[in-house]
């Protein structure tokens, strides 16, 4: 059944950048926009798509907020990650002037990311809900002193002028997605580089935390990503989330993991999967940033 279900869900409306990376991970599945994270997880978990497409960080703005609270309630398993170079482009009515603009929407990240373009323009800034209910709503409004920023892709569903491209401020701006499924979809460890990805909670004792990583460190396991949050309105039930480089198969992982679980008060694998090639290339050019 699910290999006949060739269905891909996301959030948000049509042409927004996870409807884009749908289209580029899985060319030959239909997109299914949905209003929330929670839908389009909730549609996985019903079978009416067989993956849902979940941003989850971008290298300007940091993590996507929610996402780390939907995956521990969402019982869904991570199988794949993509990683989306972010464009915008200025998208007004058909026949609007780019020196005509006096107004632009988008979302509050795609603002932030654009701002030479609003100042150049002196044009006011609005937020809206996402890049492409933003250009729905130009498109609606049909005012030529109205631009909204949004992918190329939503020109094309919106019938829009594109005014300006490459309106980002900063060329390296990529967000990675996580690919949900309602299985694991593990392959056996062998060639290529694989992502496992959990979240744990740490036990209420003195420098927990500190020997629960500790196995990573002398098992010789990257940990990629590790960030907290809190859970269940309080300032003192912490949830870890983190990335590590390997298979739990692999010997030096599994080990890692046993050392992590017994200072853990929970322990929640969220998935292995296959290192999407972009990542080397993203970590290396952060690598020669900082250096």
């Amino acid at each position: 059944m699910a290999g006949s279900n060739k269905r891909i869900s996301y959030q948000g409306e049509a042409g927004a950048n996870s409807h884009v990376a749908c289209l580029e991970a899985y060319p030959d599945f239909e997109p299914v926009a949905c209003p929330t994270f929670e839908d389009a997880a909730a549609a996985v978990k019903s079978g009416q798509v067989r993956y849902a497409m979940i941003p989850i960080e971008n290298t300007l703005a940091g993590r996507v907020a929610d996402v780390h609270l939907l995956l521990p309630t969402a019982k869904l398993y991570i199988v794949g990650e993509y990683f989306l170079p972010i464009n915008f482009e200025l998208l007004g009515p058909r026949g609007a002037s780019l020196e005509a603009i006096t107004d632009i929407y988008s979302h509050v990240h795609a603002l932030g990311q654009c701002r030479r373009i609003i100042k150049e323009l002196g044009a006011t800034a609005h937020v809206a809900g996402d890049t492409a209910g933003a250009a729905r709503q130009v498109a609606e409004w049909a005012d030529p002193t109205k631009a909204a920023l949004a992918p190329a892709l939503a020109a094309k569903i919106y019938d829009l002028d594109v005014l300006a491209r490459n309106c980002e401020d900063a060329a390296h701006n990529t967000t990675r997605f996580i690919i949900l499924a309602a299985e694991p979809e593990d392959a056996d460890p062998g060639s290529g580089e694989y992502v496992t990805t959990f979240i744990f909670r740490v036990r209420n004792v003195p420098a927990a935390l500190y020997k629960a990583l500790g196995g990573f460190a002398t098992n010789g396991v990257n940990m990629t990503k590790l960030e907290s949050y809190q859970i269940k309105g309080t300032f003192s039930a912490t949830v870890f989330y983190a990335d590590i480089e390997g298979h739990p198969n692999d010997r030096s992982v599994r080990l890692a993991l046993e050392e992590l679980s017994f200072f853990s008060s929970e322990l929640n694998i969220l998935g292995t999967y296959r290192a999407n090639p972009n990542r080397a290339e993203l970590e290396k050019r952060a690598d020669e940033s900082a250096g």
